[in-house]
């Protein structure tokens, strides 16, 4: 049986049947800001070392947590569609979830109230007495939000960013459509796994009959004790080219919507690696698909992961040390007129599954299901990763290994300020 509006499963639907989706959120949303508190007083008798604030990452400011953060280990990444009819229940929806994530953000775990009355607890509990983490919170707007089937649901058409386009069908794509787009994303990242999801399923509890997840992924990072390079489960390092300005290439300028500025728009790929047909090649050819040593990080030709590319260079029988389609040669700046892109990836690890997805020559049958959970940020995917990924998704050596399964793109507006939300520009008024 299907639960009404505003009743959970599993609950007798009593009282007025219809309450206004705006009037639950504000209830939803004042209840859990009820029952947060410090941290500290949500587990008493806990030593005071167990009581001392741990280390916590920003909510306000110009821009969004989780962006440009030192990033953290783990992430849980949620899109949404939307169910709200009228865009004050969308505004009041994303102010409830501002208030919750920055509360989370700064440690201010809810207690469980479920002894306190019959209403279900205030919060899941998964993540009482642990520590915030490092946990950011971070929120886009998907080009539904905007246009859908054809529809200006909440009014909004004439206000969506020339840069949050639809993106192609690039080569070698087998995207689910179930797992693809979404009306909003949230990302949260943290140090520990289970933080961060508990972030994304209270956001998912207070929007319930405005909003419901798509689709999720999770990803991880492992632990290195020097700060190194992370690797990904290719065996090599993940990350060492990123933008130095990310003003120039990262945040969104006076070329955007006011409510864009010093925002940027997210790109979300889950990247299936048939890892049992790279694991039988040679290095020597790990290496030249890649353009690096393995071991290093080091471009081909040189001998520091943080080299530049040397893709002039060439061996004794003049042909391109890095080959002509070495991934870090189609990735490079240098091969797209400076286009650069921040990227935040994680590797997932799903278990095993059917391989129905394109891998020549490779036969299908059960495999691995993991592979890289690519996140990246630019100040224009237009000139970022679409230009940057039309020609890796025709050329690149990778590409026998590798297929891309979901996908989606956000605009991600700057942060909130301490009195308001996220999104407040675009969805007040109006």
């Amino acid at each position: 049986m299907t639960a009404g509006p505003g009743c959970p499963p599993g609950r007798s639907d009593r009282g007025p049947r219809r309450a206004s989706r705006r009037r639950l959120f504000a209830a939803a949303a004042g209840g859990l800001a009820a029952a947060l508190g410090p941290a500290a007083s949500a587990a008493p008798g806990a030593s005071p070392a167990a009581a001392a604030a741990p280390e916590t990452e920003p909510f306000f400011g110009l821009h969004q947590g989780g962006i440009a953060t030192a990033q953290q280990r783990y992430t849980y990444f949620a899109a949404f569609d939307l169910l709200a009819t009228k865009r004050a229940d969308l505004a009041a929806m994303m102010r409830g979830w501002t208030d919750a994530a920055a509360r989370m953000a700064r440690g201010e775990t809810a207690r469980p109230l479920g002894a306190d009355g019959p209403a279900p607890p205030a919060d899941s509990g998964e993540a009482l007495d642990l520590p915030p983490a490092r946990l950011t919170v971070t929120f886009g707007f998907g080009p539904g939000l905007f246009l859908k089937d054809g529809q200006d649901r909440y009014g909004l058409a004439a206000r969506r960013p020339a840069a949050l386009i639809e993106l192609p069908r690039f080569n070698g794509d087998q995207l689910q459509a179930e797992r693809s787009g979404g009306d909003l994303s949230v990302q949260a990242c943290a140090d520990d796994p289970q933080v961060a999801f508990h972030a994304v399923r209270q956001l998912a509890r207070l929007a319930y009959g405005a909003a419901s997840i798509r689709w999720a992924q999770s990803g991880f990072l492992p632990a290195r004790a020097d700060g190194g390079t992370p690797r990904n489960l290719i065996g090599f390092k993940d990350g060492t080219q990123q933008p130095g300005d990310l003003d120039a290439s990262v945040w969104v300028g006076a070329e955007g919507p006011e409510w864009m500025r010093g925002g940027s728009y997210l790109v979300a790929r889950r990247i299936r690696i048939a890892l049992e047909h790279w694991d039988r090649t040679d290095m020597d050819f790990q290496e030249a698909v890649i353009g690096r040593h393995k071991r290093s990080g080091a471009p081909l030709g040189s001998r520091s992961e943080f080299d530049p590319l040397r893709l002039d260079a060439v061996d004794t029988d003049g042909n391109p040390v890095i080959a002509e389609n070495a991934h870090v040669r189609l990735a490079a700046a240098a091969s797209h007129g400076g286009a650069q892109i921040l990227r935040r990836a994680y590797a997932y690890n799903d278990g095993v599954g059917f391989t129905a997805e394109r891998w020549p020559p490779w036969r299908q049958g059960i495999a691995y299901d993991a592979g890289l959970f690519f996140l990246c940020y630019q100040r224009d995917p237009r000139s970022g990763f679409v230009r940057i990924f039309e020609t890796m998704a025709k050329f690149d050596a990778l590409n026998q290994f590798v297929t891309h399964t979901a996908s989606g793109l956000f605009a991600c507006p700057r942060a909130a300020q301490a009195d308001g939300f996220v999104g407040e520009d675009l969805l007040s008024g109006g």
